[in-house]
């Protein structure tokens, strides 16, 4: 199973309510989330755009081992922008605020659950986590 497979089974779970099991072809949310991951370069190309964005203290939150901050649909808005938000909500059918909104509530746990170590793992690493995260977690 690959890095892919891996964070669409548990993703899926949260996003969409699908089975772990279930790969991002299960769930359009979730292949718009992985291809935004895939655009940005990987777990921590989409971090550092956040953190290019002035939010900084929010990323290392999910990345840390404490609790997760907050971050409203209009700071997702700001730091991914229209083009990539209304690129998302053509793919599903939905207004880029709903994507904004969606995102806001399932990229802290996202980040929090491919980061169980409080650092962002290297690619080679993250598959092996994230599989073993996503069985204890997504069932």
């Amino acid at each position: 199973m690959g890095l892919f497979d891996s964070v669409a089974g548990g993703l899926g779970q949260m996003l969409g309510g699908q089975q772990a099991q279930g790969g991002a072809g299960d769930n359009p949310m979730l292949q718009a989330v992985m291809g935004l991951m895939n655009d940005s370069g990987g777990l921590s190309g989409l971090l550092s755009k956040f953190q290019q964005g002035g939010l900084g203290d929010l990323v290392q939150s999910w990345v840390g081992t404490g609790a997760n901050l907050p971050i409203s649909a209009e700071q997702i808005q700001q730091v991914l922008g229209s083009g990539a938000l209304g690129d998302m909500a053509s793919k599903l059918g939905i207004q880029p605020e709903q994507v904004a909104g969606a995102l806001s509530q399932s990229l802290p746990q996202a980040v929090d659950a491919m980061t169980p170590n409080g650092q962002v793992p290297a690619a080679s690493d993250l598959a092996g986590e994230v599989q073993n995260l996503i069985g204890g977690l997504f069932r």
